[in-house]
């Protein structure tokens, strides 16, 4: 009557596409082997990082806070007050600003694709995160459920015992009953 974890995880992944079968095999394996899934949570393996990822992760953490904000709005302000004011020759980039909007451009063209390379590092991270919360909670849900089948069978066990207990007793007094009759 009791379920094989393993052929509870298989139940659960008939639907599921590979990448979840593959969470499933890795369920299984903690079940069989009697291991903790919050092992990789709570100490989570060293994550590689290159250099180049190590830098965009620093300039999106920097491109996205409000000192980088502050700097900006303050170099684009003394840039114009200074182009605006400067007379002859002192003036560097005249009104329309010509190039400040080219540098505004380049810094929007360079920094837009690292904070995206920072963020899909980020959104991979958050995914294997996800696929370590789905595997502790589907090795809970099938404990959870031998659980279930272990008290049923022990329920079923001492009611059977209840039950002979009841014929035993049942016999009993029956017979005391037809001693006290004669």
């Amino acid at each position: 009557m009791k379920r094989k974890p393993k052929d509870a995880v298989e139940y659960f992944g008939k639907t599921e596409d590979k990448n979840i079968r593959r969470l499933h095999e890795l369920v299984a394996k903690a079940i069989n082997e009697e291991k903790l899934m919050t092992t990789n949570l709570h100490h989570p393996p060293r994550e590689v990082m290159s250099k180049g990822e190590k830098l965009s992760d620093k300039v999106a953490a920097f491109g996205g806070s409000w000192k980088f904000i502050s700097y900006f709005m303050i170099t684009l302000t003394v840039w114009i007050i200074y182009n605006a004011l400067a007379i002859g020759k002192a003036s560097f980039d005249p009104y329309p600003f010509i190039l400040m909007n080219l540098i505004l451009s380049c810094v929007a063209a360079i920094q837009a694709p690292i904070i995206m390379m920072s963020q899909n590092r980020k959104e991979d991270i958050d995914r294997k995160r996800a696929e370590n919360d789905y595997m502790v909670n589907l090795k809970a849900e099938i404990e959870i459920r031998n659980l279930n089948e272990k008290l049923d069978l022990l329920m079923e066990e001492q009611l059977k015992t209840l039950m002979e207990n009841q014929l035993a007793h049942q016999k009993l007094l029956n017979e005391i009953n037809h001693r006290l009759s004669k």
